[in-house]
């Protein structure tokens, strides 16, 4: 199966631009369950990205520990429930530890209208979700949610062919676009369409940024449903133009120590995201 590159003029038309008479509620909000006792700075990172990616409003709801540190870099963020356009939920969780409080709110997300984030630690609900969803899998966390659709693996030395044909059969067991983390991202949706993204760097293999890409994505994601952007294609659109700002952000940041690149880390990538908006938002 070949995938169609997705590039920053796509991204522009998938952004949600904000105008005169705009606020933060009709620019979308966003509600993030990430985070966790053991892993708080995962939930930090999500919300600085959601922040940097231009959304209205994050509306952060998680454990004590993480909504401390959140509210020290991000005093903005609201961390009382309510109206949110998207969520994202399962980045820093680990779900052999996850409390049964916490499974029961992240079911709850789940069997919703909203369409939802999925990542790590959330991945194993995904069987039998009722919200449409983005799973933001890397090739082992695939691999896992394919087990759990009683799904072959898929082979270790799949070319991109190969995990585009791997990523549409699994979206369409899920009913829902599967983002496939990989040095080409891609998107796929269960009626075949797949995007490749290319804008990233191999300095991005680092811990946290899979959390930030979890958090522009549900930025991007909240505006679009804000917008009136809701079929699958929409939200494969959505999850396209936060791999391409996500990809663009950790390129930019590695690019500063030379022409070959150099080490980045998570936060740099997050804090690089609103000049990717504006580079796409310019071509």
């Amino acid at each position: 199966m070949t995938a169609t590159d997705w590039t920053a003029r796509e991204t522009a038309r998938a952004l949600r631009r904000p105008t005169a008479g705009d606020d933060k509620y009709s620019r979308g909000v966003v509600g993030m369950r990430t985070g966790s006792a053991r892993y708080p700075g995962a939930a930090v990172l999500g919300v600085e990205a959601a922040w940097r990616a231009g959304t209205g409003m994050v509306r952060y709801l998680g454990p004590q520990r993480a909504q401390d540190l959140v509210m020290q870099r991000r005093p903005e963020t609201v961390t009382a429930d309510g109206r949110v356009q998207a969520w994202v939920i399962g980045s820093g969780m680990d779900a052999a530890s996850r409390s049964a409080d916490e499974t029961a709110a992240l079911r709850e997300v789940l069997s919703g209208e909203l369409p939802v984030v999925v990542d790590a630690g959330a991945l194993d609900l995904v069987p039998g979700a009722g919200a449409p969803v983005i799973v933001t899998p890397h090739a082992r966390e695939l691999d896992r949610l394919r087990e759990a659709l009683d799904l072959d693996p898929v082979a270790a030395d799949a070319d991109d062919d190969g995990r585009a044909a791997a990523a549409r059969e699994t979206a369409i067991a899920i009913d829902g676009v599967v983002l496939l983390k990989g040095a080409a991202t891609l998107v796929a949706t269960p009626d075949g369409v797949v995007r490749r993204v290319t804008s990233g760097t191999p300095w991005l293999a680092t811990a946290g940024t899979g959390d930030v890409l979890g958090g522009a994505l549900g930025a991007v994601l909240a505006g679009a449903v804000a917008a009136g952007r809701t079929t699958l294609d929409d939200l494969a659109d959505a999850a396209a133009a936060a791999a391409w700002l996500h990809g663009t952000a950790g390129s930019t940041a590695a690019a500063r120590h030379g022409a070959a690149g150099g080490p980045i880390t998570a936060l740099e990538v997050a804090e690089g995201l609103s000049a990717a908006v504006a580079a796409a938002l310019a071509v």
